[in-house]
């Protein structure tokens, strides 16, 4: 069964297309990523789905609601953690809780019992009555990932979860995320650029560059369709062609002042391949990750310097009153 189905999802600014017919099919359950560099239109992909945007064509059914002619019953059956803090920094967790299980007209009586929860899911139950302001970033996190599961909805959007979280705080999340997808059998839509947080967490992943999905699959399927180990090479006069002849090399990509090579069994392999490839002056091998295949698939890495996504709807607003 699938809870969330778009039809050509599109959000177009003038001359800026941000998504461009967006396609997917999401699995009761799943976690399923959206993976981008900043700009690629994830964020705003997310903020369609949630009824913050309006799509300027195509639509979307979202747990079994039409995104465009039932928003509110959209907005009702979500749940969503913000990039940005949302919650009240002058309130205490408990307050926070409180004030949005009162905005969804969850029953009186049945509210604290729910607060005690949730926040027993994040471990914050001995801080439910302090202020938020003397949270860390990453029990405020928790906090909201806490708020957001309040009214219990059936689909849950993360958009990047864990950014500028520290390693340990991160491991935290992730087992938080797993945990509810398994145990709750809640659908999970996150988005991230760590390659590992994708790879940890999701089912599946789409891969969006400018506004368009350029792969979906697992994570290992599509690792796997590299079609081997990845190897860089550097060096003065490379042989390529001579390189190409040979039987392993599935892939031959140059990258910069590299040259990407994608071979069956490297640790095989690798003393032919430096025989034939000519002077080296660089060389590295390893399995594939989901940045080789973002870069076989767009041409550049992923970029670890994501803007917040209120940066991102400043520019949107920029681009939109241009």
């Amino acid at each position: 069964m699938n809870t969330i189905e778009t039809k050509d999802l599109t959000k177009r600014y003038r001359e800026l297309i941000a998504v461009d017919s967006l396609n997917l099919s999401i699995k009761k359950g799943e976690i399923f990523g959206l993976l981008g560099p900043n700009g690629a239109g994830k964020t705003t992909s997310l903020m369609m789905l949630s009824t913050l945007l309006k799509p300027t064509s195509g639509t979307a059914i979202i747990n079994g609601f039409d995104l465009l002619k039932e928003p509110s019953k959209v907005r009702a059956s979500i749940g969503m953690v913000f990039q940005d803090p949302s919650s009240d920094e002058i309130l205490t967790a408990y307050e926070n809780l409180k004030l949005h299980a009162l905005l969804y007209n969850i029953p009186v009586k049945v509210i604290d019992k729910k607060i005690e929860n949730v926040l027993g899911l994040v471990d914050l139950q001995k801080r439910k009555n302090d202020l938020v302001k003397t949270f860390s970033g990453g029990m405020r996190r928790r906090m909201e990932i806490a708020r957001g599961l309040l009214h219990e909805p059936g689909i849950f959007f993360l958009d990047e979860p864990t950014i500028g979280l520290d390693p340990q705080t991160r491991e935290h999340i992730w087992e938080y995320i797993k945990s509810l997808a398994k145990n709750t059998g809640m659908t999970i839509i996150l988005t991230t650029h760590y390659m590992e947080e994708a790879d940890r967490l999701c089912d599946r992943v789409a891969i969006i560059d400018e506004g368009k999905i350029v792969a979906l699959d697992s994570p290992d399927n599509l690792k796997h369709g590299l079609g081997g180990d990845i190897v860089l090479l550097k060096g003065a006069n490379l042989a390529v062609e001579d390189i190409k002849k040979l039987h392993f090399v599935k892939a031959v990509e140059e990258q910069g002042a590299f040259l990407q090579l994608s071979i069956e069994e490297s640790g095989k392999h690798l003393q032919e391949l430096l025989k034939v490839a000519g002077e080296i002056e660089f060389v590295q091998a390893h399995s594939p990750d989901l940045n080789d295949v973002f870069l076989h698939y767009t041409g550049r890495e992923i970029r670890e310097e994501e803007g917040s996504s209120m940066d991102r709807l400043r520019a949107i607003s920029r681009a939109k009153n241009k």
